[in-house]
């Protein structure tokens, strides 16, 4: 069973051609990478958390606790549920605009908000922790706001240690704005 959310399509398979909008439907929202291997072994790691809680309300609902399966099945939905929204978290990109997706928010920007999108040097967070270190961000500037907002960084669980990986996903996010952002 394909899961497109798992995949960046042919976007950067080792035979696909070097294309910076490789996608046929330019109006679909698309992640513009592949999620990093940090990304995928966390939601691995919750997925079997939530084996484990299902199959201990599977016991105790055949032990006659109802209340307490229902806890249990409600608690293992939810790590889930979290398990998938992590594997969403990320930039996604279409000809309407750019999606940030985090683990609780998702906001939305029409391209014809976005004035630059660059990559810098800048202090980043490791693994979204509150450490930070020297590294490289992808990051927005909105017409009318000052304040830049960092969309990817060298060090987020997609590219830590993935350095080409995020030059791909920074130059190809830089191209969908060029693309479709300045009029």
């Amino acid at each position: 069973m394909p899961l497109p959310f798992l995949t960046a399509d042919r976007a950067f398979d080792a035979t696909a051609d070097d294309v910076a909008l490789p996608f046929d439907d330019h109006d679909l929202w698309r992640r513009p990478y592949r999620p990093g291997p940090w990304r995928v072994v966390a939601a691995a790691v919750l997925l079997l958390l939530a084996s484990f809680v299902l199959i201990a309300a599977t016991i105790i609902g055949l032990a006659g606790a109802l209340s307490g399966a229902a806890v249990c099945l409600a608690l293992g939905l939810a790590v889930i549920g979290a398990a998938l929204r992590l594997l969403r978290v990320g930039v996604w990109v279409s000809r309407h605009g750019l999606r940030r997706v985090g683990l609780l928010t998702t906001s939305s920007v029409a391209w014809s908000d976005v004035s630059a999108v660059r990559t810098v040097q800048q202090p980043v967070r490791w693994l979204g922790l509150p450490r930070t270190v020297q590294g490289q961000a992808l990051v927005l500037v909105r017409r009318g706001k000052s304040e830049p907002l960092p969309l990817l960084t060298d060090h987020n669980g997609d590219f830590l240690s993935r350095i080409e990986a995020f030059d791909r996903a920074a130059d190809t996010v830089e191209a969908w704005w060029s693309e479709y952002g300045p009029a």
